[in-house]
């Protein structure tokens, strides 16, 4: 066969493949929704059971939280993979396809993977589909959840490729999260705030003990800057599980840290051109100079709690100054402040809940130099909107109400009605279409900054489906 037919066949191949993994997605798409679903792990632990526990195969380093989770998630796996480490990475929700969140070697997993690693599993899932709905055993009747589905194929993926550690963000909460499952070395535990209470409680106590849940017997807990109350949560688990706790230094009300006291600590950050030049302190060492291409002092702190989970994840060892440099230097975050277009500028952020929300302003205003910024948002309507449209008012010039297409968005009125009480009737304007949703932010921002395009800037942020939408429009690629 000539060269050329050869490429026609192997591009005929992958579209087939592409077409099965489509067909796949949706098959596991009609189960329970991730959103919706039993606190229990005891299910996804028979479908791991009847897979021979593909998730002992691997080393892993589990994360949990509020906000920060998949950008630390990922910078783990850049300094893994540069210390020629084998990497699994399982993170949630995608922006573009679902096999974003099945990542080995830091690459989305192939339709051809993804469609063999389906027909390896699915007759076990189907033995556990049948106890489930026959017995009610394991938790409530019904077949195995889409989320329950999607971790048992992370695992076997990982599994066969094989990888030497896997980086695991739990889809939600900890202690009953599906990916619980893991007897993970090094726990991380990026801040935590309020956000999905229908499942994790009312109260910061409440959301931090299902999330400290993920700390195992003698593992070792990376820990972002907490709140009191939530500092105590953890430590309590810690003292029961004999675990060792690594802490972020606390910070005053101004944000410094005294570096007199031990921990963690981003001890200098400077904005950079495309990111900010990073001096941080971790278990065994400091790290001077290090760019990280990503902005936000909330990505510093991230990248602090990457560098402390990898030295821990060592036993406690210092890591090449070379290999940081190059880690750090190639990650990226796809959806987090993320710039998909210039002149006027347009952002992307996955920020879902007030703490997001507020992060991604103190972001903007000191990465970019705009002098009007107009928001597009779509909530959905489990979240706080309110709370989300509070933190955006001091920094945003109008806002742009529009619904991404999910079953859970809210009503784009509704959504309508909140932001008129809290940014006032003329700054809130209604566009029912995405497309033309951000084109009127552009017209908004343009006039307000007097028609001078480099200080015109817009962000669409509100929810992962939103961020992901816009991403599309602007032709923004991988994730």
């Amino acid at each position: 066969m000539s060269r050329e037919g050869a490429d026609v066949t192997r591009a005929a191949e992958l579209a087939e493949a592409e077409k099965q993994a489509r067909e796949i997605y949706h098959e596991i798409l009609r189960r329970t929704p991730e959103h919706d679903f039993d606190p229990t792990i005891e299910r996804v632990a028979r479908l791991t059971d009847v897979l021979g526990d593909p998730q002992r195969s691997f080393r892993a380093i589990h994360l949990t939280g509020t906000n920060g989770k998949t950008s630390t998630a990922r910078m783990i796996d850049a300094l893994l993979r540069a210390l020629n480490l084998r990497t699994g990475r399982f993170t949630s929700p995608h922006l573009s396809t679902v096999r974003e969140r099945i990542a080995i070697d830091g690459e989305p997993i192939s339709a051809a993977a993804w469609v063999r690693t389906w027909e390896d599993i699915a007759p076990y899932v189907a033995i556990v589909d049948g106890e489930l709905t026959s017995s009610g055993k394991y938790g409530a009747g019904g077949e195995l959840s889409f989320f329950e589905v999607l971790t048992g194929m992370a695992f076997a993926a990982f599994a066969d490729a094989p990888v030497d550690v896997a980086v695991l963000e739990v889809g939600m909460g900890g202690e009953w999260d599906s990916t619980n499952v893991v007897d993970a070395e090094v726990a991380v535990i990026t801040p935590i705030a309020m956000d999905h209470e229908r499942w994790l409680g009312h109260t910061l106590e409440e959301i931090a003990g299902v999330k400290s849940g993920i700390i195992k017997d003698g593992a070792t807990v990376v820990v972002a800057d907490q709140r009191p109350e939530v500092a105590r949560v953890i430590g309590h688990r810690v003292a029961e599980t004999g675990a060792r706790l690594v802490a972020e230094a606390p910070r005053n009300e101004d944000g410094e840290v005294d570096l007199t006291t031990p921990g963690l600590a981003v001890v200098d950050r400077q904005v950079a051109v495309g990111g900010q030049l990073l001096t941080l302190r971790g278990i065994a060492g400091t790290y001077q100079d290090i760019f990280l291409p990503l902005h936000g002092e909330h990505q510093a702190h991230n990248a602090l709690l990457a560098l402390a989970a990898v030295e821990a994840f060592l036993g406690g060892q210092a890591l090449p100054g070379d290999v940081v440099e190059e880690a750090f230097n190639a990650v990226s975050s796809p959806g987090r402040l993320e710039l998909v277009r210039s002149s006027p500028t347009v952002l992307v952020d996955a920020a879902h809940n007030p703490a997001g929300a507020a992060a991604a302003m103190t972001a903007i205003t000191e990465a970019f130099a705009l002098t009007s910024v107009v928001g597009v948002l779509g909530v959905m309507a489990d979240k706080d909107a309110e709370g989300i449209l509070v933190a955006l008012e001091g920094t945003l010039a109008h806002v742009v109400i529009t619904q991404p297409h999910s079953a859970r968005a809210m009503p784009i009125e509704d959504l309508a009605e909140i932001a008129r009480d809290v940014f006032g009737e003329d700054r809130v304007h209604v566009v029912e279409r995405l497309d033309e949703a951000v084109t009127t932010a552009v017209d908004l921002a343009e006039s307000a900054s007097e028609g001078v395009g480099t200080d015109a800037g817009v962000i669409a942020l509100g929810s992962v489906v939103l961020a992901a939408e816009v991403r599309t429009l602007m032709g923004a690629e991988g994730a």
